[in-house]
């Protein structure tokens, strides 16, 4: 059934977006980042020192799943593409898909009693299926947004609420995860990620079904209205350099985040000798929440780009801080570090999504072609090869210094572990502030919107 056409006051309609809408569409970051916060943080820990696979198998299985994104990303933002219900182009995606999610989300900590090559396969299965099904409602998330509104500080206002909300999740899952382990296992930690898994798993369910429910897609222009070639999609893309920077941000950014988040752990187990640290360290990014409540009045008033510039600089300055706190073996400092990086990050997840949908515009002013599907569909590529990519390189880096699970490590090890924690993350900053140098939209966004309202009043009017 085609989207029943919208004609009157498009300008207007598109800017009517109440708390309660936003609020349902903050929940499904929320719920994403509750069940495969889990995952991003726990499933290499789960996968070595639970399940019984090594760090280097671990390693190139998330090698592996990044190269199947290469084709599963792209393919989602294609099928949004060519979806057209009356419930619009993405949202009934977080109705197909949250209960297919939620059930890999359980079945990625399941651990039968099989041999090591069948562990390898059942992790194989299981993981790339919870990733592709990931990318099933995770997509969608962004891909929306250019249809919620057109208004671009209503934008600012959806992500930023919608990154509060996720960054909240995140931190949920991280404090209470091992806890939860802890207290559904009784020290069998197979049993407690097991149960762990499925309980986020069904509010994370719950959640995307109350998202699907409660948003509206406002935003219909002629061309959105229309199923698009694959070929016609792409020329969105055509000399699209605010696309090309933002997705190269979102690659190199999780790559690094990835590092970070996943050998949190192994840094306090092993490295700090103080393991109880882990859910506290991973607590404090409640306070990336004090700079995304700020992200819509600093980006107004500094723009976009400068604004993510400034939180990159901070989180550089906080990895070197974390690098002296770590030679100290002081832990306040490394507090105090890990506040700050999260300061800085705050400032930087949720404009890529902004960021993002004015690609989206962008494309459509510069080449005629409105593509929300495919243009943002390489935003979950870009991040997930990156958290592959950091995978694979912490899986690499610890088999190349002679880790040995839940044993007491080697200097070569204790210093793999290092690396993966501080200079990687570091890297990561460093290059995503450097593209943010090519990036130009704030300078042309006003003409850019103007000439588009323009654009799509015209097709309302011979629709």
């Amino acid at each position: 059934m085609d989207i029943p056409h919208i004609t009157a006051k498009p300008q207007k309609m598109a800017n009517q977006v109440g708390w309660w809408e936003r609020i349902s569409y903050a929940g499904s970051d929320f719920a994403c980042n509750l069940s495969f916060g889990l995952i991003g943080s726990y499933l290499m820990y789960f996968y070595t020192d639970a399940f019984g696979i090594s760090a280097a198998a671990v390693g190139t299985l998330f090698l592996v799943a990044r190269i199947v994104d290469a084709f599963d990303g792209p393919f989602w933002g294609i099928m949004i593409d060519h979806t057209h219900t009356k419930w619009g182009k993405s949202r009934p995606y977080f109705l197909w898909f949250a209960i297919p999610y939620a059930i890999f989300c359980a079945l990625v900590f399941t651990t039968p009693n099989l041999s090591v090559g069948g562990k390898l396969v059942w992790a194989y299965i299981t993981y790339i299926g919870v990733d592709i099904l990931y990318s099933a409602v995770n997509i969608p998330i962004t891909s929306i947004l250019p249809n919620l509104t057109s208004n671009p500080h209503e934008r600012v206002t959806l992500s930023t609420v919608r990154q509060f909300f996720g960054t909240a999740g995140g931190t949920i899952v991280s404090v209470s995860a091992l806890p939860m382990v802890e207290a559904f296992g009784h020290g069998n930690e197979q049993k407690g990620f097991f149960w762990t898994g499925i309980i986020l798993a069904v509010i994370g369910a719950l959640i995307l079904l109350n998202t699907f429910a409660n948003t509206r897609e406002r935003v219909q222009t002629k061309s959105s209205q229309q199923a698009l070639p694959i070929k016609q999609s792409l020329k969105a893309l055509k000399k699209n350099w605010p696309w090309a920077v933002i997705i190269f941000i979102n690659f190199i950014y999780w790559m690094g985040m990835q590092t970070r988040n996943q050998v949190t752990v192994y840094f306090f187990k092993y490295n700090m000798n103080a393991a109880w640290l882990t859910s506290i360290m991973l607590g404090l990014q409640l306070f990336a929440l004090i700079t995304v409540a700020v992200t819509p009045w600093c980006s107004q008033k500094f723009g976009k780009r400068n604004t993510m510039l400034t939180g990159m600089l901070v989180a550089i300055l906080g990895q070197l801080i974390m690098y002296a706190g770590s030679k100290m073996m002081s832990v306040e400092v490394i507090i105090a570090a890990n506040i700050i990086v999260n300061l800085g990050t705050g400032l930087v997840s949720g404009l890529i999504a902004v960021m993002l949908a004015d690609a989206v515009d962008y494309g459509e002013w510069k080449n005629g072609v409105r593509a929300e599907g495919i243009v943002t569909s390489f935003s979950s590529f870009s991040a997930k090869f990156g958290m592959g990519i950091g995978g694979a390189i912490t899986g690499a880096l610890l088999s190349a210094g002679g880790y040995v699970a839940n044993h007491s490590q080697s200097a070569s090890a204790l210093q793999a572990i290092s690396t993966n924690y501080i200079w990687v993350p570091l890297i990561g900053f460093l290059l995503s502030a450097v593209a943010l140098m090519f990036y130009k939209v704030d300078s042309i966004e006003d003409q850019m919107l103007a000439d588009l309202t323009a654009k799509h009043a015209r097709e309302n009017q011979t629709h």
